[in-house]
Order: C-alpha cells, then structure tokens, then sequence
C-alpha cells in the first residue's frame, strides 16, 4: 500500500509551532504526538490528513484509548495537537462537539508535614542531591526552574533567588533560605565551586536534568523506608501548602510560585491541614429548630 510522505506537513507545523513562540517542550510533545497520528492514518486510513473524517479522527482516540492504553489527561493533549494540526496545518476547524476533550479525575497529592520534609532533607547522604531538594521545598520552585539555575541567580546580599522565564513565560524572584544557603554553601565548596551552572550535569557545560533529580529523590524515599511516591513536584506543593498554613494570603503564594492565574494556587486552600481542622460542621453548631 501507498506510504504517503508527512514530511511538508510536519515542516509546516513545526514552522507554525515556531511562529507561535511555543515552549520547547510543547514543541516535543506536539511533534511526538503528531508522528503518532499520522503513522495512524498512514497505516490504518492510507489517505491524506485532510481527508481524514470526523469519525475516524474519533477512531484514532479509541485506539489510543482502547489499544494503547492512554489516560483521559494524555489523550487531551493529543486532541489539543490535533486541534493545532487542522486548524493551522489543514486549514480545517476540528468541531469540538465532533471530537470533544474527555473527562479525567484530578486527586489532590499527598503533603508532607513540615517534619516530614525537614527529615527527608536531613537523612540524604549526597550534599548535591541534598542541596537540589532543599531548593526545591524551601523555594516552591519547578524541577526545570532549579536544572537551570546558574551560580550567579543566587543572591546572598538580597536573599532572593532569580528564576529565570520558564513555563509561566515571566521572570520572578524565590525566597532563599538561610537554611538552604548553609547547604548550598557546603555542596558549593564541597564540589569544586561551580561558577556556571549551579547544578551541572554529566554532559560538559550542561545542567543536570529533571530525569536524574526524579531518580535520586525516588531512590532516596525508598532508602528511608517511605513506601509512598515521591517526586520533585511534590515539595513545590509542600511550600505553598505550609506557607498557607502559617497564615501568608493567595496572593503572596501565587507570586512566590509563579502562577499565572489566583486559580492555580487556590488547591492550597484543599491542602490545607489548618484550615480543614478550624471547620465546624453545622451539624455541631449546637441550635435547636
């Protein structure tokens, strides 16, 4: 059977993907998924994009359903690549009520108590991983923020950190530990002072990456006998949970954290130990009818 060639499609989409300024890894995710799509049609369908119809484009989310096992979350992305493919690409709008996104549970993550963290912290072993973790809770902020910090964001004079744009597309400041800077000191001097990259990795003049920060945290966490999941994102969380906790407004989380939207932050609300144990049911407020 007939191959078609994608390779003008997928030019033209990363062309656009380009113009649109997207981040790098929408642009690896986007290209991923697109690959998968067309070898789809190419396979199953041996036709163009453009002639794909509504219900078979609803057959490739079945099969990614059904065949590849692919969670609701993951197969929306795909449907918003798909979006960006016909409407940029083919020219071609992709009716929402045709292929709708599908609905997906959101779980509240598990929070650590201040003890617990501090006790993480305290029983790693390596001064570098220990460092990374310290920044991690005691800054709220992304595993991809702290792979790109360099020595010159640390700010000793002012007690602030510089994050660089990432995800959020604007620059801001973090809150730098005094607790975090006599860690990050020692790790410093005991790694042959970095004056580049803070967190160098294996590769010459380039940062570890978030891959090697999931695994020593994963592998630290079963070191200590904790038998729940563990992952970097989690202390982000930790730091907004227990900062609303002690009291510090929405607002104040949102900036230090870096949300775009109040939105985003209000799950620390859900999170919050503190406020759930100041509720009182009306069931108990005592009155009589």
């Amino acid at each position: 059977m007939h191959s078609f060639d994608f390779q003008p499609y997928i030019q033209k989409f990363n062309d656009l993907l380009f113009l649109r300024d997207l981040t790098a890894n929408t642009v690896r995710s986007y290209n991923s998924m697109l690959r998968c799509y067309l070898s789809w049609v190419d396979e199953s369908l041996h036709i163009k994009p453009e002639l794909v119809t509504f219900d078979s484009v609803r057959s490739y989310i079945l099969f990614l359903k059904k065949v590849k096992g692919v969670s609701n979350r993951t197969i929306n992305a795909h449907i918003s690549q798909l979006r960006f493919l016909y409407l940029y690409v083919l020219h071609m709008p992709l009716d929402k009520y045709e292929v709708p996104f599908m609905k997906f549970y959101t779980k509240l993550p598990d929070i650590f108590s201040p003890e617990e963290v501090n006790y993480f912290i305290d029983m790693m072993p390596n001064l570098k991983h220990k460092a990374c973790i310290a920044l991690l809770y005691s800054a709220g902020i992304r595993v991809s923020e702290l792979c790109h910090l360099r020595y010159k964001d640390i700010s000793r004079a002012n007690m602030r950190i510089y994050i660089s744009p990432s995800k959020s597309r604007s620059d801001r400041y973090a809150i730098l530990s005094k607790k975090t800077l006599d860690i990050l000191t020692q790790y410093w001097r005991a790694f042959d002072k970095p004056s580049d990259w803070l967190f160098p990795g294996m590769k010459p003049n380039s940062p570890i990456v978030s891959g090697t920060v999931s695994s020593f945290i994963a592998d630290h966490a079963a070191s200590i006998g904790w038998d729940k999941p563990v992952t970097p994102h989690i202390f982000r969380h930790c730091f907004g949970s227990h900062l609303y906790d002690q009291g510090y407004d929405l607002l104040t989380i949102q900036k230090l954290l870096g949300h775009k939207c109040a939105s985003s932050s209000l799950i620390y609300v859900q999170l919050s130990s503190k406020s759930m144990s100041k509720l009182v049911s009306p069931f108990d407020f005592g009155g009589t009818l």
